[in-house]
């Protein structure tokens, strides 16, 4: 007997396509919810061209498979429909009926003209949980503006605390992966999660209205806590830390072929500090009355760091990391992703997972993080095909019959 899974009963119909909500539903979905993914006919969703780099056939050459997509979508299974038909529109909601769960990142506005705005469906599904996913939210004066994460990465303030600082030549830099898209995604998840346990309990449902920029201005944590506390706006301080020292990037020696090594030194409280210090040879450095807790050492930075960085140069990556990691001080290598898949530790918390994909058998994938001991995640390939289970759902879930899919497929619509 399979074991259960936490969302076992649960069925979502996702809407939603590219990063953010397709981040969200791939999170329901490995968590054991049914997750019914709409694609338009003919194209699906957008990632599912955004490449390079393509899934290899056995032969070396190309498919039409992005890995965009393919990090995204898994466990669900694809439906095709073209919601801008009636006919379609009518599929949709007769598969409301069926759900527990609505997710789309349409612009405002949107759904309302398709039938299909939460208003619409809560009338025949009033336990509907629905969640839209837009850069802006449904009120506001941007709310009718298209959100993407690089904007928003800016508008949200968090270009103006990411990158090399101004004075040393630094300017505005985006974090490397859409971290607006993602954190929306997440908390989108959580927020479902919520809705779904009070339609539990009082059988309503509700709109969660998750908004890109909203979540990036509560990411900025710390950071906006700073600036609303004391009234100054942070700047960047590249890969140093805002608020302890030293707990940044340092310059080592190169080992033999490097010309340059780095690592990262993450002193997180007086103790610690005092531990490196003795482990580079400096206690002068964690006695100083200068230096010796944190709020000094972050007011003296200046005069501190530069002491570190002539220290740090004098021994190898490999040498410093030994040494700190047996003392427990805080420390780490920085890595490509060759180096942090081959890792050890990543290999053994099973964090690539590998698949018989019908187009090249062993494809690797990253895998979720969530560990759940009676419950684990589900781990299905993400659909190869587009439309792949249109039949088997409407079958499934709905009951139609031949003549109404060949109807359905004559027209277009799915």
């Amino acid at each position: 007997m399979l074991p259960m899974n936490s969302l076992d009963g649960i069925r979502i119909l996702d809407l939603s396509r590219v990063l953010a909500g397709p981040w969200c539903t791939q999170t329901l979905a490995d968590l054991g919810a049914d997750v019914i993914k709409i694609e338009r006919p003919g194209n699906g969703d957008d990632t599912r061209t955004w490449g390079p780099p393509f899934l290899k056939d056995s032969d070396g050459n190309d498919t039409a498979e992005a890995a965009y997509y393919l990090g995204a979508n898994r466990n669900k299974r694809s439906v095709t429909c073209d919601i801008a038909q009636p006919a379609g529109q009518a599929l949709v909601r007769d598969l409301v009926v069926h759900c527990d769960v609505f997710v789309e990142n349409f612009k405002v506005g949107d759904m309302a003209r398709y039938g299909l705005d939460y208003a619409s469906l809560r009338t025949l599904n009033p336990r509907l949980v629905y969640c839209s996913v837009t850069g802006f939210g449904q009120t506001g004066p941007y709310r009718e503006r298209a959100g993407y994460d690089y904007a928003v990465q800016g508008m949200g303030g968090l270009m103006s605390v990411t990158g090399e600082r101004d004075d040393i030549g630094g300017g505005p830099q985006k974090v490397g992966v859409a971290v607006a898209d993602l954190f929306t995604g997440m908390y989108a998840t959580v927020a479902i999660l919520a809705a779904l346990r009070h339609a539990e309990r009082t059988g309503e449902g509700q709109h969660v209205d998750m908004a890109l920029l909203d979540t990036q201005v509560a990411m900025l944590a710390n950071l906006g806590a700073n600036y609303l506390v004391s009234g100054k706006a942070p700047g960047r301080a590249g890969n140093a830390h805002q608020n302890i020292v030293p707990y940044q990037v340092f310059e080592v020696a190169p080992a033999a072929g490097n010309t340059r090594d780095h690592l990262i030194l993450a002193v997180g409280n007086d103790g610690q500090y005092a531990k490196f210090c003795a482990v580079a040879g400096r206690p002068d450095l964690a006695n100083d009355p200068r230096y010796a807790k944190n709020q000094d050492r972050v007011r003296n930075r200046s005069e501190l760091v530069p002491q570190l960085e002539a220290i740090m140069k004098t021994r190898t990556k490999a040498d410093w990391l030994a040494a700190l990691e047996a003392a427990k001080v805080p420390c780490g290598a920085i890595n490509n992703l060759a180096e942090v898949f081959a890792d050890p530790q990543v290999q053994e918390r099973g964090m690539v997972t590998q698949w018989a994909h019908p187009l090249k058998d062993g494809l690797r994938l990253v895998a979720s993080p969530m560990k759940l001991s009676a419950t684990p995640v589900r781990a299905d390939l993400p659909p190869p095909l587009l439309g792949q289970h249109t039949q088997q759902v409407l079958r499934e879930v709905l009951n139609y019959p031949d003549e109404k899919l060949s109807e359905l497929k004559e027209g277009k619509v799915i």
